[in-house]
């Protein structure tokens, strides 16, 4: 009788302390749902404000904002305005901004040099469909000469002609070992060349004025302009 006392003491105790950690689990479940719902913000609407507006709008409700570089064309909200955002979990809000509308008409690039055309067409938000090439002594190198479409035309696409300039004449420089220096170095500057005739060593049995050595040597690549050097027989 006095075993069977105590085995009910027993689970009586055990009964009791399993209701106090169910209660305290409890209530520290119901402690921890008040707090997440007291820390719970409601992100506002933030689209078409400008940036600094959106900035100070998030700082009262204590929450972050991060301005996205990359931006986004938009019919009618103004550049530098939210035009998108995005709430994840935490206290930072993406943002994007606008880039303003597509302009309605192609601007005038003609005259202008290639790069400044390219930035041109990006602030413009335009795609540069092709760049054609001529090469010309007529206008200056890496100038635009013609555009498609003409400006003020209403398009998102623009293509381009640009000058690279006028191409270089090569020319291959000949065998002059044994050629009148004379000669060969009037020829030479004919040809726009700057020649040099040296002559400093006297060769028995050669007569005076005939080319010994050149530089550059004979195949080489030359252009217009470029310096040759002529020794020649004393």
């Amino acid at each position: 009788m006095a075993l069977t006392s105590r085995v009910l003491g027993v689970g009586k105790a055990f009964l009791l302390t399993g209701a106090m950690v169910v209660t305290y689990f409890l209530f520290a479940a119901a402690g921890m749902r008040v707090v997440l719902r007291s820390q719970e913000v409601s992100v506002p609407d933030l689209a078409g404000q400008p940036v600094a507006t959106a900035t100070a709008t998030l700082e009262v409700l204590g929450l972050l904002i991060r301005v996205e570089p990359a931006r986004r064309i938009h019919p009618s909200i103004q550049a530098g305005s939210v035009i998108l955002q995005e709430p994840p979990p935490g206290l930072t809000i993406r943002v994007w901004l606008s880039s303003g509308h597509r302009p309605n008409q192609i601007p005038a690039l003609v005259g202008q040099t290639e790069r400044s055309a390219q930035l041109r067409v990006q602030a413009d938000s335009l795609e540069l469909l092709s760049i054609a090439e001529i090469r010309s002594a007529l206008y200056p190198r890496s100038t635009v000469l013609a555009q498609e479409p003409p400006p003020e035309t209403r398009s998102t696409s623009v293509s381009l002609l640009v000058n690279r300039g006028e191409r270089t004449v090569t020319y291959v420089m000949p065998d002059l070992i044994g050629a009148g220096g004379t000669e060969a170095a009037d020829i030479l500057r004919e040809q726009a060349f700057r020649v040099t005739v040296v002559g400093d060593h006297p060769y028995p049995n050669v007569p005076p004025g005939i080319v010994l050595r050149q530089y550059p040597q004979a195949g080489f690549q030359i252009s217009p302009g470029e310096p040759i050097s002529l020794e020649v027989s004393r």
